[in-house]
């Protein structure tokens, strides 16, 4: 960057991460407080997050409170899609940034109803860069990389595959047309983050999705316990 040393690039970011981190404390007491389980979803853009939201809230509203922050760039495409399920959503356009951060989801939080004991998912900018390295005080990261995107990208873009708790692999009844090796893509997932969890999945035939709920449900459960616990 034209003027400023190398260190003090680096200071800048530590100051940057250290403030977010703070807001990012500030919503996990806030969550915990509420019973909230939230989780941040991660991916590039095109790899179905806002479809596998719809299905996810279709399929789970009759049981938990929902309600989701979208992020994006431009536009409320997406915060529209989401609430034709009959779900609350607050968009987030970021205009040039890449990523939403924990400030950002703290206003987002004060014009949200409180989903308490319930579920908040955040969809975060689609950009398999920028959000792995901003904590927005949820309880995991999930990634979710398409069967169209191509094996390596968790070879690509490690940082975001070693911040997830999970990944999801979406379109997967696309396999039997496309020359996608899945065994191939988990093992490179597992390389650069050997205790991440792998799920496939389809949003559109609802395959695997299940399996997904499931997983919610189990941790979900975990954090109030433990915040209980904690109290």
């Amino acid at each position: 960057m034209p003027g400023l040393t190398q260190a003090r690039v680096v200071q800048i970011e530590r100051d940057i991460l250290a403030t977010n981190d703070n807001h990012a404390a500030d919503n996990r007491a806030r969550f915990a407080a509420a019973g909230t389980f939230v989780l941040n979803l991660v991916s590039s853009p095109g790899s179905g997050k806002t479809t596998l939201l719809v299905k996810t809230i279709t399929d789970l509203k009759d049981q938990h409170p929902i309600a989701v922050i979208e992020g994006d760039q431009q536009t409320a495409n997406d915060a529209q899609r989401i609430r034709a399920t009959g779900a609350p959503a607050i968009q987030i356009n970021t205009g040039k940034g890449c990523h939403l951060d924990a400030h950002m989801v703290g206003h987002a939080l004060d014009q949200l109803p409180p989903a308490r004991d319930g579920l908040l998912f955040i969809e975060n900018v689609g950009n398999l860069v920028c959000p792995a390295a901003f904590d927005l005080g949820e309880a995991h990261k999930v990634v979710v990389l398409s069967i169209t995107e191509g094996e390596d990208k968790p070879l690509k873009y490690p940082h975001m595959f070693a911040a997830a708790d999970l990944l999801l692999l979406n379109k997967i009844d696309l396999l039997p047309h496309l020359d996608f090796d899945l065994a191939a893509t988990i093992e490179y997932a597992r390389r650069v983050n050997p205790k991440i969890e792998v799920l496939t999945v389809s949003a559109k035939s609802g395959e695997g999705m299940p399996a997904f709920y499931a997983w919610i449900a189990k941790r979900a459960a975990a954090a109030r316990a433990a915040a209980k616990a904690a109290e």
